[in-house]
């Protein structure tokens, strides 16, 4: 790595802890970021897609910045992600998260819009000229619509504050293309592909999977780095049964918040709408999911209480986000 990392290796994309009626349970979400740094996470990214920002008013996410830089404390560093596919909104966005203490940024591709490469060029540049912070550029053509191409993640290589990609393509011979020849680390986007993202030079992961696990995720980066394959790829195989319950059935952040409500470690399920709980056999395919896991560190499944009844629905909060 030839730039010093600002972001940490193993950053969790952390869900938002909701009540029953779909407001943000703030000390929830101070225990859960608690926790996760506790068990191994460097890096919290706030407000990203599995934290629901599409549902999110532009105060709960400045507000998420700020708890999480009181309670890491120091431990682990404070991303802000989601932004907007408004050029103008997004800067915004991360002037005031910036102000509000954030460590790094991480920008997703304008979505909806479909911009040409040259209007995603200059979102990108626009950003990351009105903040000092360092930026993650994040990859997701699944969801936006419109992947970053080859050519232009070069031409952003060379601005001074874009430091690094996250990617959810899962193109791994991209992956090794643009780490032959820029100096970006690259940051797994897909919670089955952590390990082999890794293994041709990627830097670390920012995982829905480990709000619920992060200790085996920290067991597979420090087994990397000190060339301990064999430690790394078990732990990847105890972990992929988990990673399938999480990331298949429903959107990564419905199936974690009913299996983190499930064990536990947050008061209620709730996602706010138009995303609602699992229905009854999507969280049954979750439970089979989740009776072959065996021994993952800090994540004991005996007294797995799911609640469905509790996940039903979808919240609709009294004060509207305000992505257009």
């Amino acid at each position: 790595m030839s730039a010093e990392n600002p972001f940490g290796q193993v950053l969790v994309a952390l869900v938002t802890p909701m009540t029953a009626d779909g407001e943000v349970d703030w000390p929830g979400v101070e225990k859960h970021i608690d926790d996760v740094i506790d068990a191994g996470a460097d890096g919290i990214v706030v407000t990203g897609t599995t934290g629901e920002t599409s549902t999110l008013t532009d105060p709960e996410k400045i507000r998420l910045v700020e708890v999480g830089k009181d309670v890491a404390g120091g431990r682990a560093k404070i991303i802000t992600g989601g932004g907007s596919n408004e050029t103008a909104h997004a800067i915004e966005l991360y002037k005031h998260s910036e102000q509000a203490g954030a460590d790094g940024i991480m920008i997703v591709t304008p979505y909806y819009n479909k911009p040409t490469q040259a209007g995603i060029l200059t979102h990108f540049r626009l950003v990351a000229d009105a903040t000092d912070l360092p930026v993650i550029l994040y990859d997701i053509p699944g969801r936006t619509g419109v992947p970053i191409m080859y050519e232009t993640i070069l031409r952003l290589a060379k601005h001074p504050n874009i430091l690094a990609v996250k990617d959810a393509k899962g193109d791994f011979s991209e992956v090794s293309r643009v780490l032959n020849q820029t100096d970006l680390m690259y940051f797994s986007g897909d919670d089955a592909n952590v390990l082999p993202h890794l293994a041709i030079g990627a830097t670390g992961l920012i995982g829905v999977t480990a709000n619920i696990a992060p200790a085996p995720y920290r067991t597979i980066v420090d087994a990397v780095n000190a060339g301990d394959l064999t430690t790394a790829t078990a732990e990847h195989q105890r972990l992929e049964p988990l990673v399938r319950a999480v990331m298949t059935h429903v959107p990564g952040t419905v199936a974690a918040k009913y299996i983190l409500h499930g064990l536990g470690r947050i008061g209620s399920p709730r996602v706010r709408l138009p995303l609602v709980g699992p229905e009854e056999w999507e969280a049954a395919r979750i439970e089979d999911e989740i009776d072959l896991v065996q021994g993952i560190p800090g994540v004991d499944f005996h007294n797995f209480r799911p609640d469905r009844n509790a996940a039903a629905g979808g919240a609709l909060p009294k004060v509207a986000g305000t992505t257009r």
